[in-house]
């Protein structure tokens, strides 16, 4: 058997690699993401686009995705006109229907690529709930009231515009058998 590892700490790798595959393939952009990898107390919605998918199984969490504004719309214009609609036909406010709709379906791919990832590495299954995603003003935060105790943020770039990954998990480790 192996060593345990916190399965957070084993997902949170596994994110970092479906939010980038599945992002540059709709978007055609870089995504980049940050070395470090924080340990947060809690996750939550943040200004100005917020998303959000709960999962529960084998493993149970919630992953919370927190965007700017810029990144909101420059992954949205850049996921639809990879889908060959034209640019101005397009949506020029991140608060725009289209915007969280579009983030939403893009977050539905990233979590079915992070639970493949994590079913062909672990041998686990988990149900992801449907995305939802919400433009919020600077002055709405919402803190996610959940019983998770083991919570993380990475950061991740496109075109120098950061948004943010979080997963909350139960405390759990992975020991892969022999």
């Amino acid at each position: 058997m192996s060593e345990p590892i916190e399965a957070i700490d084993a997902v949170i790798g596994l994110c970092c690699k479906a939010v980038k595959e599945v992002l540059e393939i709709n978007t055609r952009k870089e995504i980049s993401f940050s070395k470090t990898i924080q340990k947060v107390p809690k996750v939550s919605l943040r200004p100005q686009i917020g998303c959000f998918v709960p999962f529960n199984g084998d493993y149970n969490g919630l992953v919370v995705i927190n965007f700017s504004g810029g990144a909101a719309l420059n992954l949205y214009k850049s996921y639809m006109t990879s889908m060959g609609l034209p640019e101005e036909e397009l949506a020029n406010d991140y608060t725009s229907v289209d915007v969280p709709d579009s983030l939403g379906e893009m977050v539905n791919q990233i979590m079915g690529k992070l639970t493949k990832l994590i079913e062909d590495r672990y041998d686990l299954s988990t149900v992801c709930g449907q995305p939802k995603a919400l433009a919020l003003n600077s002055a709405i935060i919402l803190t996610i009231d959940s019983d998770f105790k083991e919570n993380r943020r990475i950061a991740f770039a496109v075109d120098k515009q950061r948004f943010y990954f979080e997963l909350a998990m139960e405390s759990t480790k992975f020991v892969v058998a022999s």
